[in-house]
């Protein structure tokens, strides 16, 4: 018996032991790399990150770094340290319109078969440098995203820290897929609301099956002869989001016409995404309202090179023209820019196109690091917690071999990522 009981001890011993070197080896770690990006400049030469606890301890000179035995270092030869990348326009549950159309992912791939694929492509966007992810819209698949967020909480799956909307909210008549009789009724790619009692309900219902925020169409292609045109009433636009600010949650618009981005600023939506109508007015209006511009030029390529064009051999489409002079007068303007590439629509995995084009349709190289960094941050309301290197946030990190700061696609070539303190990519 009493050797039983010494077994015991000894056993026990020894799993706390080994516990402990597992956490001292997650909780405090050293990176030394050639150049760190702290989400709003480069620092000096020289500079290191001290990682404690899942938080960033220290950033500075290695001699007032306060290293405990237990510390790991990692030496980054070559390396630009920044903060994890914050993906402002995903769509998780999609993947690229050349495989499947979009209308045949909504009606004939199951939610079994789209969350399996959103697996994978939440590890994709991990390994590409994103840390945290906003999902604008489970594209007829309910609330999966929802789900995919808990099992990433749960430690279950790998992937961004997600902030999901579920469902978005459109107008009836408005949404796809369309194209069947009237005794024909199909599931949609969004959820419908009308008018003063319908938007209360489903804003509220949405809130309450989780959704971190709402993301409503202030316009769709259903004007005459298929063209863009505002779908809700400023007042119904306004009536979201006062819902939706009542819980803290923030309210984001799909808008490219004039009219519907108009009317969005002035009900109080965050965040613009697309704008492809953006003019001095509008652009003024949102600068007076604060509201910031997700242009989404990757998804606009990508769709254009579905049609056969072809990028540096065939002239720019109308559409495409229009996105450079939105990206030219938004620069000029003043107003934040953010990351996000509607990816989903082009290859998970491949998110850095978005801050590659921003870069090409005149952006600086820190800018863009700026935007996929601090300025998201910011404009979500999540800059408490990550979205720079700076003692305090959450430890999630990137480092990609070269100078991103200089030459934006060297964001490509990631050789390790941080999640919480923890290592969960490295090359």
């Amino acid at each position: 018996m009493l050797l039983q009981k010494y077994f015991k001890v000894v056993f026990y011993l020894l799993a706390v032991l080994c516990l402990n070197a597992r956490i001292s080896h997650a909780q405090s770690l050293l990176l030394k790399p050639d150049r760190v990006f702290d989400g709003e400049k480069m620092l000096a030469t020289g500079t290191v990150v001290l990682l404690e606890d899942g938080k960033v301890a220290y950033v500075g000179p290695e001699s007032g770094a306060k290293v405990g035995k237990n510390t790991k270092t990692m030496t980054l030869p070559g390396q630009t340290l920044l903060p994890g990348l914050i993906e402002g326009h995903s769509h998780v549950l999609l993947h690229p319109y050349n495989e499947v159309s979009w209308n045949d992912q909504v009606l004939k791939e199951s939610t079994a078969e789209r969350v399996a694929r959103g697996t994978v492509h939440l590890r994709k966007s991990l390994e590409a440098g994103i840390t945290t992810m906003r999902d604008l819209g489970s594209e007829g698949a309910g609330y999966a995203d929802v789900g995919l967020r808990t099992a990433l909480e749960k430690d279950v799956i790998q992937g961004p820290t997600l902030l999901v909307a579920g469902p978005a909210i459109v107008a009836t008549g408005s949404y796809g897929p369309k194209g069947f009789h009237d005794g024909v009724a199909v599931p949609l790619g969004a959820e419908t609301a009308d008018g003063h009692d319908d938007l209360i309900k489903v804003v509220r219902d949405q809130i309450g099956k989780g959704a971190d925020l709402i993301k409503v169409y202030a316009d769709y292609r259903w004007g005459l002869n298929k063209t863009a045109a505002p779908t809700f009433t400023l007042g119904e636009l306004k009536l979201i989001v006062e819902v939706a600010e009542s819980s803290d949650r923030q309210v984001v618009a799909h808008a490219s016409t004039k009219e519907g981005m108009r009317r969005a600023i002035l009900a109080g939506v965050k965040t613009i995404e697309h704008g492809d109508d953006l003019d001095e007015e509008i652009a003024k209006l949102m600068k007076e309202h604060g509201v910031a511009l997700c242009p989404t030029l990757g998804a606009v390529e990508a769709i254009a090179s579905y049609g056969g064009w072809k990028k540096g051999t065939d002239a720019d489409t109308d559409r495409i023209e229009k996105k450079k002079a939105s990206m030219t007068l938004a620069l000029t303007s003043g107003i934040d820019i953010l990351f996000g590439g509607d990816v989903g629509v082009f290859s998970h995995g491949n998110n850095v196109y978005e801050l590659e084009l921003m870069n090409e349709y005149g952006m600086s190289a820190l800018a863009c690091l700026q935007s996929a960094t601090s300025v998201n941050a910011r404009v979500f309301g999540i800059s408490d917690k990550v979205g720079k290197i700076e003692n305090g946030l959450v430890a999630d990190l990137v480092a990609v071999e070269g100078d991103p700061s200089k030459n934006i696609r060297d964001l490509r070539k990631v050789k390790l990522v941080v999640q919480a303190g923890k290592v969960v990519v490295e090359k």
